[in-house]
């Protein structure tokens, strides 16, 4: 599985926003406290339930608070046949600090 840096992912949507899913896995309160502009939000929790709405042939970023729970769920996706998954490396929380300055930090 792929790693990204919140910084490696800001160039690479930047050059490449058309056919990246930004999806995001965060408690519905997470995700209402800030988020990356642009990301589906499906928790963790309700992945397995939710696969029908995601393209397994689409690059995906999977996105949490610090790049755990989306590392697993990543890693669940590469299982499920998904055959481009990128884990976020830090999270929503290195997203705040190190490219938008302006988001929430919790």
């Amino acid at each position: 599985m792929k790693q990204m840096t919140a910084i490696e992912l800001k160039q690479y949507i930047e050059t490449n926003p058309i056919d990246t899913v930004l999806l995001d896995v965060r408690e519905p309160w997470e995700f209402e406290r800030c988020n990356i502009t642009g990301s589906v939000h499906i928790p963790m929790g309700q992945i397995p339930s939710s696969l029908h709405q995601l393209d397994s042939s689409k690059e995906t970023v999977v996105i949490c608070h610090h790049g755990i729970r989306s590392y697993q769920v990543a890693y669940y996706l590469l299982r499920m046949g998904f055959s481009n998954v990128i884990n976020l490396s830090g999270g929503v929380d290195a997203w705040a600090r190190d490219v938008d300055q302006t988001m929430t930090i919790y």
